[in-house]
């Protein structure tokens, strides 16, 4: 049924004001970084700020600030660690529906159990235990456990997604004498390219986004992840005077999320819908 030319009015109408009601905030940062101290009140809040005011408070941040080197953490722990439980959680989801792993489903529940109890809880006997095997304030230890969090969302999305292939691919592959390795790696990983995409780009932005684990694991610069410097800025630039400057390092810092948004977002949408390939 066609919709009528009132519907797509409303529709577009509606719409139209929940994106600028959206755009609002994103206004708002845009406008203030672009201030000097000086110029920044509220009762400026609305009034833009200027190119020029953007670009230094953008260079004090490049250059005064920790923000670029917590900017190169956080991507290593954002590509490497998402990469590691996208592949992991395809091996699961592989392992329970399509090789009917015996007590598959209760080893799922094993893992899918990583994400019942919040991270809150976790908090002490992560900084217990990371600090006695050697893995506080290191790399491969934010690598590590940032894994083990994004695994059972992977582990869950990819077994739903294994669950609508049809059992006569893995049983036709057989018959052609493929192995168990090389059915996985040439099948079923390229037909659900679109599942892994998504299960990344959603896990990628959690650990970009992320304060709890990076500010109680990690201490130094060479290891602290941004937003835990970004949440800290302020007050080591003192006080209110560096609102502007905080603006603008958020900026940066929402770059490249949004970066990966606007790149994938083919693939994002796909993946939506899991039982397409």
């Amino acid at each position: 049924m066609t919709p009528s030319r009132t519907g797509i009015i409303i529709r577009v109408t509606v719409l139209s004001l929940l994106g600028a009601l959206w755009l609002v905030p994103v206004y708002l940062l845009l406008a203030n970084a672009g201030k000097t101290v000086q110029n920044y009140s509220g009762s400026t809040l609305w009034r833009p700020g200027s190119l020029g005011d953007l670009w230094d408070n953008l260079s004090h941040v490049a250059t005064g600030t920790d923000i670029p080197r917590a900017l190169v953490n956080t991507a290593i722990y954002s590509m490497v660690a998402p990469a590691i439980a996208v592949v992991l959680g395809a091996t699961v989801g592989f392992a329970v529906m399509v090789l009917k792993l015996r007590h598959g489903f209760l080893w799922f529940f094993v893992i899918y159990c990583g994400s019942v109890f919040p991270l809150q809880m976790l908090v002490i006997p992560l900084f217990d235990s990371y600090s006695r095997l050697g893995l506080y304030d290191s790399l491969t230890g934010m690598v590590l456990i940032y894994s083990i969090v994004c695994l059972p969302f992977s582990a869950f999305v990819m077994r739903n997604f294994f669950a609508g292939i049809a059992e006569s691919v893995f049983e036709a592959a057989v018959v052609d004498g493929a192995k168990t390795v090389r059915i996985f790696t040439r099948i079923y990983l390229p037909m659900s390219s679109s599942a892994l995409a998504v299960v990344f780009i959603l896990q990628a932005t959690w650990v970009w986004n992320d304060l709890l684990l990076g500010l109680i694991l990690t201490q130094s610069d060479t290891t602290r992840p941004v937003m835990p410097v970004l949440t800290g800025l302020q007050s080591t630039e003192g006080g209110g005077a560096s609102y502007t400057v905080v603006l603008a390092a958020a900026i940066l810092v929402s770059l490249p999320t949004a970066l990966l948004f606007l790149v994938s977002q083919r693939y994002f949408a796909k993946g939506l819908a899991l039982g397409q390939y």
